[in-house]
């Protein structure tokens, strides 16, 4: 169950965490006194700068993405260490000015990883946007926890199998099992490199995590027994050898249901970046 309901949301959510950077990021987005004069324009309150460097205000919102950044590394905000993280962006912004004064920016290796920070920054500013115009209602949860659940089914098998290219080997195999020889052995002529190793062992999994005619053989066969006739899928011919039944375990709605949304979150999201890369004038 947990395989089928994590999906793939591993990249939501490191897009999440690079959303705020923590200390290394800044150094790549490059804070050049002309860029952070373009992206403040006119110069901030007195109240809502922590410093002027030149006559280049750090704003207190600068500040503020690094303390958040680091409450997501668990570092509690305090006095002293926004103290340090403005310490911080005052030498980098005297670093950045003479970086500046030099032509640095003016560079095409320095200028490519500013823009490529840039789309970074932006990349987690959309993700983060998205989730909040796009939440996944509890009914889109339940629908997909139903339809996970009634794949499942109410049983699962611990199954080995051994795939070769043609059926006139399988045959053999299955000759081979009849006088006696074990299935382990004969494993390691298997082409599925996933399992060749391990005896052919396919672990636990519900018949709905194969292919249908080797879900089909697999579940007609009682525990201990295996395919006399071998069986074909797109992918070659298998000898499969049932070792146990059990109850399904699957685990509640609401034990479930984060792992479920940020599955459905995912596939919005990859469904919208299609989306607009269909649309996209690309040349």
């Amino acid at each position: 169950m947990k395989v089928l309901l994590v999906g793939a949301h591993g990249q939501l959510g490191s897009a999440l965490r690079r959303l705020a950077p923590p200390w290394a990021a800044l150094v790549a987005l490059g804070l050049s006194a002309h860029r952070a004069a373009a992206q403040d324009k006119a110069a901030p309150a007195a109240s809502s700068r922590v410093a002027t460097v030149n006559g280049v205000a750090i704003p207190k919102s600068r500040v503020d993405v690094v303390v958040r950044a680091q409450a997501q590394r668990g570092v509690p905000d305090s006095e002293q260490m926004r103290n340090e993280i403005k310490e911080q962006l005052i030498v980098r912004e005297i670093v950045a000015q003479e970086a500046a004064k030099k032509g640095l920016p003016k560079s095409p290796e320095v200028a490519a990883q500013i823009e490529l920070s840039r789309q970074e920054v932006l990349w987690g500013a959309y993700i983060a946007d998205f989730i909040k115009s796009t939440p996944i209602s509890d009914a889109q949860v339940k629908a997909e926890y139903d339809r996970v659940k009634a794949q499942r089914g109410d049983k699962e098998y611990k199954a080995r199998h051994i795939l070769v290219e043609k059926e006139d080997e399988a045959k053999q195999i299955v000759a081979d099992l009849k006088k006696g020889r074990k299935f382990e052995e004969l494993a390691k002529q298997s082409k599925d490199p996933g399992s060749k190793d391990r005896g052919g062992d396919l672990d636990w999994n519900a018949p709905g995590g194969y292919v249908k005619p080797f879900a089909d053989a697999m579940t007609k066969l009682t525990k201990g027994k295996y395919t006399e006739v071998p069986v074909q899928t797109q992918f070659g011919w298998h000898v499969i050898l049932l070792e146990d039944v059990r109850d399904t375990k699957i685990p509640t709605l609401e034990e479930a249901k984060p792992q479920i949304a940020q599955a459905l979150q995912q596939q919005q999201f990859t469904k919208t970046i299609q989306d607009l890369r269909a649309k996209a004038k690309v040349e």
